[in-house]
């Protein structure tokens, strides 16, 4: 654009030819000046407008990016890489301690769960063993009292048969030797029966059942045994000997009376 001044404006008082001479002499330096700065102005708000454009571009193409997603959770799901030790361990490449630390607390929870239901079993098989031994003394003492011994002999009774008795899977007393074999009875052939057994304490431990009408002492006639030692089978003096170490001298004190 040219450039136009008035001197009078200036509080110049000129005639008309110092005035058309002041004009030609600056009206070129002053142009040059203004052209100049004008065109620096464009070239800044073209700049300018190229970078705002360029930065809505940018920022449409993020909204795009980010569109749907839930900033919130993004930001926690970021706060939480940036604490995840594992997630670091990862990033820095050892793996292999990843593993080990995941290993371990499987081995750890493993071993609690094998814990807890190892104790859950040992409950049970006390349970079980306490209900056994009940079912099976109760059942020594009904034989005891069916072969007519003393009632305050029963619990001496039920502790002699545990050495012989065990409990069935069919919950009834079985007669069983050291070497887990089944012991039979009288017949050979019939299992011993803990009222049999029973009956057979009779003989070697005299003293668990009621005195006879007008005898002495059970077990002890003035001292001597109701039978003498040759009237004893060799088992029955194996098991007096095992039963009843006091009665056993007693009997073999009458050898050769």
């Amino acid at each position: 654009m040219a450039f136009e001044f008035d001197p009078a404006d200036l509080g110049l008082t000129l005639d008309a030819t110092q005035a058309t001479a002041l004009k030609e002499a600056l009206g070129g330096k002053v142009q040059e000046y203004l052209d100049k700065e004008v065109t620096g102005l464009k070239s800044k708000n073209t700049e300018l407008i190229g970078k705002n454009t360029a930065f809505k571009t940018e920022l449409d193409k993020l909204k795009g990016q980010f569109e749907g997603l839930d900033v919130d959770a993004v930001k926690a799901l970021l706060n939480k890489v940036g604490q995840d030790e594992e997630t670091k361990l990862i990033a820095e490449g050892k793996l292999d301690e990843v593993i080990s630390r995941r290993t371990e607390r499987l081995r750890s929870d493993l071993d609690k769960q094998l814990a807890a239901e190892k104790a859950r079993a040992d409950k049970a098989e006390a349970f079980a063993a306490k209900y056994s031994d009940k079912v099976l003394a109760d059942s020594i003492r009904a034989a005891a009292i069916k072969a007519g011994a003393l009632p305050e002999a029963a619990e001496d009774i039920i502790l002699r048969a545990r050495g012989t008795f065990k409990l069935g899977e069919d919950g009834e007393a079985i007669a069983t030797s050291r070497d887990g074999e089944v012991i039979y009875g009288k017949d050979g052939k019939t299992p011993l029966s803990p009222l049999e057994w029973a009956e057979s304490l009779r003989e070697t431990a005299t003293h668990l059942w009621p005195r006879a009408q007008g005898a002495g002492q059970t077990g002890d006639n003035g001292g001597k045994a109701t039978k003498k030692w040759g009237e004893h089978t060799e088992q029955e003096r194996a098991a007096l000997a095992r039963d009843n170490p006091e009665a056993y001298k007693r009997l073999k004190a009458t050898q050769g009376t």
